[in-house]
Order: C-alpha cells, then sequence, then structure tokens
C-alpha cells in the first residue's frame, strides 16, 4: 500500500483529496494544525484504518513514520480573510512549510505536488492566463503574504528539482467551491450563499464587473490527482475557464436559494484582481482533463450543504 501525506489535510480542499486517496487505496497521512482547517471535515476518516491524523504545523520540522510516496503540500490559509488575519503564520506555510515538506519527500524519496495558485498571476494584465505569464503581483500589499508566499514555494519547489533531483510537481488552483467550504470563509460563493440562505443583504466588493472561472471541487480534485501520477514537472493550470462576473455569481445565487435579500456594494478591496480566468490547455494535452460539472449542479450541491451547516 502505497502512503501519501497531505498536509492542510483537514481544510476544504485538503479533506477532499484525503478521501480520493483512501479510494485509490493509499495510507494518508494528514497532516493539520487546525488553524483554518476543522477537524470537523475529517471525523468521518479517522475510523478508517488507512487513515492517520497528525496536529501538527508545517512551519516547524516534522517526520513520518514509515515509507512514504507521495506529498501534497496544501498547507496554507487560503482565502484573504484568512492571510490577513494571519499573515505570518501564512508566509511561514509557504516558506519554511514548504521547505519542510520538500525535506520530508527528499529524504523519503518522494514524489512532491505543491498546491500554488492563481493568486501568482496578481492582478493580471494577460487574459486568459497561461502558466507562461508571470504575473502582475504587489509584493508589499495586503494580499502579498499569500501571492509572494506562493511564489516563493513555486521557487524552492524548483530548486529542490534542479538540486537534488527531486520529483516534483506544480498545480496552479483557480477559484474553486463546494461543500465543506466555511461559512465565514470570506470568499464570494460561501458569502453569497450564506447572505443569501439567511436573508441578509448580499455584499458584492467593487461594482461586481470583476471577473472569476469558479470550478467544482470535485472536477479540481480529479486534476490534481492526474497531475500527481504525472511525470508533468512545469506548473500547471487547474480551473474551470467558464468567467463570469461577480455581480452575475450573486444573482445566479439569489436565484438559486430563493432569497429575497437585496444585493449591496461595498468599496473594491486593495489589490483584488479584476480579472480571473485560466487558459487549461496544458491540463487538456498533459492530463487529458477538463471540469465536467456545470454551474448549475455544482451550486446546487454546494447550496444543499450549506442549507445543512448554516
Amino acid at each position: 500500500m502505497k502512503t501519501v501525506v497531505i498536509t492542510g489535510g483537514a481544510g476544504f480542499l485538503g479533506s477532499h483529496l484525503c478521501e480520493l486517496f483512501l479510494r485509490k487505496n493509499y495510507r494518508v497521512v494528514c497532516v493539520d494544525n487546525l488553524l483554518t482547517g476543522d477537524k470537523g471535515n475529517i471525523v468521518h476518516l479517522l475510523r478508517h484504518k488507512s487513515f492517520v491524523f497528525m496536529k501538527q504545523d508545517v512551519g516547524k520540522p516534522f517526520g513520518v513514520a514509515g515509507a512514504v510516496d507521495l506529498v501534497l503540500h496544501f498547507a496554507s490559509p487560503a482565502s484573504p480573510v484568512d492571510y490577513q488575519e494571519h499573515p505570518l503564520e501564512t508566509m511561514l506555510a509557504g516558506s519554511s512549510g514548504t521547505q519542510h515538506c520538500l525535506e520530508l519527500a527528499r529524504v523519503k524519496k518522494a514524489s512532491f505536488l505543491l498546491a500554488s495558485t492563481s493568486e501568482v498571476y496578481g492582478d493580471p494584465l494577460v487574459h486568459p492566463q497561461t502558466e507562461d505569464y508571470w504575473g502582475n503581483v504587489n509584493p508589499i500589499g495586503v494580499r502579498s503574504v499569500y501571492d509572494e508566499a506562493k511564489r516563493f514555494a513555486e521557487a524552492m519547489t524548483m530548486a529542490y528539482r534542479r538540486v537534488h533531483g527531486l520529483d516534483t510537481k506544480i498545480v496552479r488552483i483557480f477559484n474553486t467551491y463546494g461543500p465543506r467550504m466555511r461559512t465565514n470563509d470570506g470568499r464570494a460563493i460561501p458569502n453569497f450563499i450564506s447572505q443569501a440562505l439567511m436573508g441578509k443583504p448580499i455584499t458584492i466588493y467593487g461594482d461586481g464587473t470583476q471577473t472569476r472561472s469558479f470550478c467544482y471541487v470535485s472536477d479540481l480534485i480529479d486534476g490534481i490527482y492526474r497531475l500527481s501520477q504525472s511525470a508533468f514537472h512545469q506548473p500547471v493550470n487547474i480551473g474551470n475557464p467558464r468567467e463570469m462576473t461577480l455581480k452575475e455569481m450573486a444573482v445566479t445565487v439569489k436565484k438559486m436559494t430563493g432569497s429575497k435579500s437585496r444585493l449591496i456594494f461595498e468599496p473594491f478591496p486593495q489589490d483584488d484582481p479584476r480579472q480571473r480566468q485560466p487558459n487549461i490547455s496544458r491540463a487538456r494535452k498533459v492530463l487529458k482533463w477538463e471540469p465536467k460539472i456545470g454551474l448549475k449542479e455544482g451550486l446546487s450541491a454546494t447550496i444543499a450543504w450549506f442549507r445543512d451547516h448554516i
């Protein structure tokens, strides 16, 4: 039985990855300090004989007993609310945390996959964004603790590959949604759904014309798994190329929830990207991957989950 170590495994994406690798007959070691992760996301896995939970901050050196075949580094605050509340922890997760995970992979002779982000493109001047685009990031802005931590993590990952010959992969994750997002996550879809279901005003920052491309979580997890099993070492965008404005998304959520909430508009956040859309040509070619879940199907499942958890 192969073993995978998933840091941030109690988080939104990490918990779905834990489930997938268990279905693939891996032994799963879930590592999380529960800063933004939730043990409730993995409580149903704790009785699984092939699942191990370690409460551990990856910013500090750590080890894992036994053989390890694959290390997935997903530990980091990931929403603007979280990484602006925990800026130093975010920087450390991307810097020393990445090094500790790379060292674990090196010592165990394991493959390594880094969860990077579309935020490395910043407020892009190229649209849609390809993996060859170097980005437009404010290195000292309020979002920089996340953007630059991930850019540094990518650089360190490639350095380990060049110096140690480590088998590495990098996924650049675009906006993702689905069950297990926190109701107070701060990102657009959980905000819109929570506010709509509670009858509160639906808050849009700016005029709502900024765009995002939303990928349902099961599609994203499938793409990550395919990358983890591949021999490809350059960054790969994983996301849904269907682009829409945030105002369009808010109106869609309001309609699908049957909410009578009104839309309100607040000031545009500093350095918030005006456009975000992945070019997924590389994922289609290398991984034979593209999203399958439509917006209506994905939102229906997500709204149902939020109804049960608010």
